[in-house]
């Protein structure tokens, strides 16, 4: 799919209407679909008339690369054969030309960077560069130039396609990673059979190795009507892997089910595992997730490898202010901590590093998690067992007979459990927990929406921590730029209020897979329970009221956390505006 969000829509407009492909009219026409129905900018274009050369042309200039007309050029044979039939089907590229040790390619999707990236490893080249072609002309050369792949060899030649010599000598679990078997023989209608099968057990062990090796944190294995897409999700994005044959799409889903000890005959209910592996001499536990879908079943695998995951607080993103704040909370005696946010926004991650920092021979901590995502010296974690019975309030009421000096609750999911944990409070325990909510105020009109008495959650609430993770800039290729008075709007600036202020973005480069960003970074929003604060929770407050009230006790909300990553350069605009909302939202 040819992406044009990121290409200035007048801006094109103006020069097609400068190389008189478009009247100012029908550009104006153009820009209104675009802009007022929501249409993509290179539909919206060839439906308004736009000869297709013409506006491929200007979207390459835009994206500053090369643009290819694939018909009518004789490719030479020993170029042709630089990339093998069921990798050109696949990935949907022609070789264009030899630049030394890079290859040029025509592609349709020149923003499919996972892609490149992929074929660079195969190909064993310094660098594959994109040029962009029709959809129409990459289908007719596939056509010219390769024959269509026979199934068999098409599967064969996937599970080469991921071979390495560092991931063929590795090993998941008390599994090798075998010899490439010959898929002859196997039925494929026999999903139980096949996950036994020598090149599906190789293949997915290799995908698992890949999604380790690319820091991923979670590996997607999704059906549909006629394709199997495998995606890892990297830095909290999702970047396609290599297209999966439909045909071995159960088998894989069996095999994960065997290592996970899940029943394979059960396809009509959710199902929730884990595998335990050791790669690279380090312990890494994977949680997976089943759901029939109307094409199969959808598995999503989460990585949890410590190795990538930095437990010290000073490491966390948190603004020195606020770090000063946050230590001498967690060092209280007692009181209620909570940590609130969306699924995949790095709760956990601080309050493991909280508990980490506090971590002392002197003092006990527990904790009970569903589940225990990473194993930390010192400390007692308790997995979580609904099926059996140990519910966070069960564990929560055990655990206070441990005679604990902190305690760390997964997650307040009922008023039981919130009480039990109040309780814990007054008789003199620091509670750790999360709650799931969009920002600190609304914390606490939750909890009193679950039923908890005003008076017992303003005594004992201490403070509540909002966040969001947010792509940090690649280093390697950042650099400054001047953004539009849009762009400023989007966070509520106006320009004056910028003036002299630097702002940087990621040119892309190999080390950052062409994306502009490495790695993540949290943004908070500190809700401190002062005396204030503790009287409106007696009133029960709107948060609105309460959130008024904090900012003008100096509480710094997500977005303007965001704005802080901006003008530091450790993020960008269109970032922080994707995961955070304005005041008026």
């Amino acid at each position: 799919m040819l992406i044009t969000h990121d290409i200035d829509p007048q801006q094109l407009l103006r020069q097609l209407y400068d190389m008189e492909e478009v009247e100012k009219d029908q550009a104006k026409e153009i820009y209104r679909v675009h802009r007022k129905e929501g249409k993509d900018l290179y539909d919206a274009c060839v439906e308004g008339g736009v000869r297709e050369d013409a506006l491929l042309y200007c979207i390459a200039q835009a994206k500053g690369m090369e643009m290819i007309q694939l018909d009518g050029m004789t490719l030479p044979d020993q170029l042709i054969e630089k990339i093998e039939a069921h990798i050109a089907h696949s990935y949907r590229i022609i070789p264009v030309r030899m630049e030394g040790n890079d290859i040029v390619v025509a592609t349709s999707e020149p923003d499919n960077l996972a892609a490149l990236d992929d074929l660079k490893f195969m190909l064993g080249v310094d660098s594959v560069k994109a040029a962009l072609t029709s959809e129409a002309s990459i289908n007719r050369a596939l056509q010219q130039y390769y024959e269509i792949v026979e199934e068999d060899t098409e599967l064969d030649n996937f599970v080469h396609s991921y071979e390495d010599e560092e991931l063929a000598t590795g090993q998941i679990g008390d599994m090798e990673v075998i010899d490439i078997g010959d898929f002859e023989g196997v039925d494929m209608s026999d999903a139980t059979t096949a996950a036994d099968a020598a090149p599906v057990r190789k293949l997915l062990n290799l995908i698992l190795l890949t999604g380790v090796k690319a820091k991923a944190s979670d590996v997607h294995f999704e059906p549909f009507e006629d394709t199997f897409q495998v995606r890892n999700r990297i830095d909290g994005v999702l970047y396609e892997m290599l297209p999966v044959p439909k045909t071995l799409a159960p088998a894989l889903v069996a095999r994960i089910k065997v290592m996970s000890r899940l029943d394979i005959a059960e396809r009509r209910v959710p199902q929730d595992g884990k595998i335990s592996v050791t790669i690279g001499g380090r312990n890494v536990d994977l949680r997976v997730s089943t759901l029939p879908t109307m094409f199969g079943e959808s598995v999503v695998i989460r990585i949890l490898d410590r190795s990538v995951v930095s437990l010290d607080l000073d490491k966390i993103g948190m603004e020195e202010s606020s770090l000063e704040y946050f230590r001498e909370v967690i060092t209280k005696p007692n009181g209620i901590v909570v940590v609130t946010g969306p699924t995949g926004s790095g709760k956990t991650t601080t309050l493991y590093a909280a508990l980490n920092e506090a971590n002392d021979e002197a003092i006990k901590i527990i904790t009970t998690e569903d589940p225990v995502e990473y194993e930390i010296d010192g400390l007692i974690q308790v997995p979580i067992d609904d099926e059996i019975g140990k519910t966070f309030a069960n564990c929560l009421r055990s655990i206070l007979r441990q005679d604990p000096d902190k305690i760390l609750v997964g997650e307040v999911r009922d008023k039981e459990t919130a009480k039990i944990a109040i309780e814990a409070s007054l008789t003199g325990h620091i509670v750790f927990t999360t709650l799931h909510t969009n920002d600190a105020p609304t914390a606490v009109t939750r909890l009193l929406d679950m039923g908890l008495e005003p008076f017992l959650l303003s005594a004992t609430l201490e403070t509540v921590v909002a966040q969001r993770l947010v792509r940090t800039i690649c280093t390697n290729c950042k650099a400054p730029y001047h953004p539009s008075e849009e762009e400023l709007l989007l966070l509520g600036l106006k320009p004056s209020q910028v003036a002299g202020q630097s702002f940087y973005y990621g040119k892309g480069c190999e080390e950052c897979k062409n994306t502009g960003y490495k790695g993540r970074t949290a943004i908070f929003e500190i809700f401190d329970i002062n005396s204030r604060m503790r009287e409106l929770i007696l009133e029960k407050a709107s948060s609105s009221k309460m959130r008024a009230a904090a900012e003008r006790s100096g509480m710094v909300s997500l977005r303007q956390a965001g704005i802080q990553k901006v003008f530091a350069g450790v993020s960008t605009i269109e970032e922080i505006v994707r995961e955070t909302l304005s005041a008026e939202d």
